[in-house]
């Protein structure tokens, strides 16, 4: 009786942490012009996070992340940047010279964040979720350097993690999406 109690209260123990694990669509973030958004608006479309800066030597990835959205962004896609300063101080921007500065050089019209940390003591709690596998529930990606992308599926799940240099139009990216 007493191994049927202790297995029965581990069930019910993994069942309520599970159920208290996060998503994605959980987070509610700031948009560049300081509004409060909520992922939850973005169910039922694939997204990819990507942290951004403009002093770097992957800030043309602006144009493929562009041109991703233009031609996939709409109802069951999006790409989100999220500008952060964390790497060589690539992103000394204020968050209006970050969006002037993407809107004139690389046309960018996907949605941007407010400027956040994306890893050490001060990371964001959206980034926490990202990066740590105890939160995201599959891996552990810590950000290595800007432009690292993240693929998050229609129910806010956690897909996988695409390198800093590899293309926003990598083949991995491109059958995540159509797929």
């Amino acid at each position: 009786m007493k191994v049927f109690t202790v297995l029965f209260l581990t069930i019910i123990t993994s069942f309520c942490v599970n159920a208290q694990k996060k998503n994605f669509h959980d987070f509610t973030v700031q948009t560049i012009d300081g509004e409060d958004f909520s992922l939850s608006k973005l169910k039922g479309k694939k997204i990819l996070v990507v942290n951004v800066a403009s002093k770097c030597g992957l800030t043309p990835q602006y144009e493929q992340l562009q041109q991703l959205y233009d031609k996939y962004g709409g109802e069951n896609f999006v790409v989100i940047g999220f500008p952060a300063n964390d790497f060589k101080e690539q992103e000394p921007g204020t968050n209006q010279e970050i969006q002037e500065f993407c809107r004139l050089n690389y046309g960018v019209t996907f949605p941007l964040m407010s400027k956040i940390s994306v890893s050490g003591d001060d990371i964001a709690p959206v980034y926490k979720w990202l990066t740590d596998k105890n939160e995201n529930g599959e891996a552990d990606a810590e950000v290595t350097w800007n432009f690292q992308k993240f693929m998050i599926d229609e129910s806010g799940n956690w897909v996988g993690m695409i390198p800093p240099k590899s293309s926003p139009m990598s083949e991995e990216i491109i059958m995540w999406i159509e797929n």
